[in-house]
């Protein structure tokens, strides 16, 4: 009897084991095609959560708050890299599909495509916001609230500081993890916390992109485009001497 639980037990075993290295089989082989659409969608979801609630914060006569707004950028984050790291590695943003490429994580043929698909979605979720807020001039667009080198100073430090986690707790050029969600969302509200009143906290071109283009307002756009790309590449060397253990140092 003992001999047939114990069989049993291996059986069982053997078949959920089978089935995880199948999934992870599958997974690991997914058409381009699946990985950009995860990535059109999680930009999509990000803008219209996260600039959708600087939207109805406004409308509601700020039931909100700015606490509240810097939480649903986190929440959004956070449910997305759980729900698609496996898929697309919920890069999201295209300062960090650059920052991965940067630190030879990820594939040169993948960025291009990778941007445009996030820069797609984020388009889209302010299209709707547009369509369902047609008051609402903004929809959610980061502007400077002081001098122009004092926000592109606030992004740039903003976006190192938020590619350095990404880069601590991220395997590969996948953010996926049991903490790699809770680590990157919650970097992003505290950032946006003290740094979006200074400059939006925005860490992501395609989020500011998308309300701009659809407002119809680019004043001082080039901040949220160039500011996050230079902040993501420049964590990437600092990230490599803290996190890359050189072999001398291995036994110490």
């Amino acid at each position: 009897m003992a001999g047939g639980r114990e069989c049993g037990l291996l059986i069982r075993f053997g078949l959920k084991s089978g089935k995880a290295g199948r999934e992870k089989q599958s997974k690991m082989n997914l058409h381009p095609s699946r990985k950009l659409a995860a990535e059109a969608f999680g930009a999509f979801a990000l803008v219209f959560v996260g600039t959708g609630a600087i939207v109805v914060n406004n409308w509601s006569g700020g039931q909100l708050s700015h606490v509240g707004i810097c939480l649903t950028f986190g929440l959004i984050v956070t449910a997305l890299i759980y729900s698609l790291g496996d898929v697309s590695g919920a890069h999201l943003n295209p300062a960090v599909t650059l920052g991965f490429w940067a630190s030879g994580r990820f594939a040169t043929g993948s960025v291009v495509a990778y941007i445009l698909s996030q820069c797609l979605g984020a388009v889209l979720a302010s299209l709707v916001l547009r369509l369902m807020f047609p008051e609402d001039l903004g929809l959610g667009a980061t502007r400077p609230s002081g001098p122009v080198m004092q926000s592109f100073c606030m992004e740039f430090i903003l976006t190192l500081l938020l590619m350095m986690v990404i880069l601590g707790v991220s395997t590969g050029a996948k953010e996926k993890g049991i903490m790699a969600g809770v680590a990157v969302g919650g970097v992003i509200t505290l950032e946006a916390l003290f740094g979006g009143p200074v400059s939006g906290a925005s860490m992501n071109p395609a989020r500011s992109l998308a309300p701009a283009l659809v407002s119809l307002d680019l004043k001082n756009l080039w901040i949220y485009l160039v500011a996050p790309v230079l902040g993501a590449v420049a964590a990437v060397p600092l990230a490599h001497f803290i996190f890359e253990q050189p072999a001398t140092e291995k036994s110490i």
